[in-house]
């Protein structure tokens, strides 16, 4: 089986909860054998072979305003003529304009995996292009059942719900005190952590501003932000203004396979979303045994269940989210009851499991 993924953006260029997913299942499903043509954006025109052996094709997109999408979508069209693949895997709705182009010439299959910015965010053209896009799919997929609702407003069809998977083995076997020797800091400090692109949408401000309280109760509490994004700067004068310089670390975008380290030495994860569509990284917290507080948006409650494997918390209320990260570093015993919990309810979202229930899909749409 010759598969096409398409997705705006893909590592090492961009390191966000789509392109480390979309990394993954590639990973994954070469692996098992198949043949796996990675179609993305590029600073030029150039193809590649990952150390997976995974087919990268990359695309500039024209900075051309209002056309530069289109002449996007109709180059990743003219990459998909030259692979020829017997189904194109469209990494969101927008992502699925050239594979819809593709069907209605070749009549290859297409799916369109949902993601969450391009269902719950508005976009230009959106209600148009996702129902003709999603109508037209062989299959439709999303992130979680609170996404099957909102897609429903655009598509009537079946949808199956299908959640990032994780490889959880790269999870395991660290240190938290070898890995803060190495990174020099204190065993004592509690830490808490953000990992995610440094945007509006993340809701890193009120994390910022809980900090404050929480620094007031335990002046040994510290908070570092890994990634790095636009909103970096306004962030920076939240914590001057806030006077809490020296407790909050801008670590700045750090590579894949360091995230494992953080995840280590952290005591507490904090997803302050504004919205979300489910948060890989949320995943990837559990996967490490921390215990997590975020935000009620979007498919997070499916992940995270209050009080079970984490808090969950309203967007924008600082307040609580320093509530209840107080109360998660002041109670080791329940930190470890949730710790546990987060080790056993992520074997669910086993990436080997999740590629093989996508596998399914492909074999579904393949023979309608």
């Amino acid at each position: 089986m010759k598969i096409a993924i398409l997705t705006y953006m893909f590592p090492p260029d961009d390191l966000g909860g789509i392109e480390i997913a979309s990394q993954d299942i590639s990973n994954q499903l070469v692996q098992k054998g198949k043949d796996v043509f990675v179609i993305t954006s590029g600073k030029r025109n150039v193809t590649e072979k990952t150390n997976k052996n995974v087919a990268v094709y990359r695309v500039t997109k024209p900075r051309i305003k209002f056309l530069g999408s289109p002449l996007f979508w109709f180059k990743v069209f003219f990459a998909l003529k030259k692979i020829k693949p017997d189904i194109v895997h469209c990494q969101t709705v927008q992502m699925g304009v050239p594979g819809f182009l593709f069907n209605k010439i070749y009549k290859k299959p297409y799916i369109v995996w949902c993601h969450g910015f391009d269902v719950y965010f508005p976009w230009r053209f959106k209600k148009i292009i996702s129902r003709v896009v999603l109508n037209s799919a062989a299959a439709v997929i999303a992130l979680t059942n609170n996404m099957v609702s909102e897609l429903q407003k655009n598509y009537g069809s079946r949808i199956f719900v299908l959640p990032d998977g994780i490889d959880s083995e790269k999870f395991k076997g660290f240190s938290k005190q070898a890995i803060r020797n190495k990174l020099k800091i204190d065993y004592k400090d509690k830490i808490v952590l953000f990992v995610g692109g440094l945007k509006e949408v993340k809701g890193i401000v009120f994390l910022i501003e809980a900090f404050k309280i929480i620094n007031k109760k335990l002046p040994d509490a510290r908070l570092f932000l890994v990634g790095d994004g636009p909103e970096k700067n306004n962030l920076e004068n939240a914590v001057k203004e806030g006077g809490l310089e020296g407790k909050v670390t801008f670590i700045g975008k750090v590579e894949n396979q360091k995230i494992p380290e953080y995840m280590a030495l952290a005591d507490i994860f904090v997803l302050p979303s504004l919205s979300e569509g489910l948060g890989i990284v949320n995943l990837e917290a559990m996967a490490s045994g921390l215990p997590i507080v975020a935000t009620n948006v979007g498919g997070i409650p499916e992940v995270v269940k209050d009080g079970e494997n984490g808090f969950l918390v309203d967007p924008e209320d600082s307040q609580k989210i320093a509530e209840k990260v107080l109360l998660l570093l002041e109670d080791s015993g329940l930190r470890k009851n949730i710790s546990d919990n987060n080790k056993e309810k992520v074997k669910k979202y086993s990436l080997d499991i999740v590629v093989e229930k996508l596998m399914g899909i492909y074999s579904l749409c393949l023979k309608k």
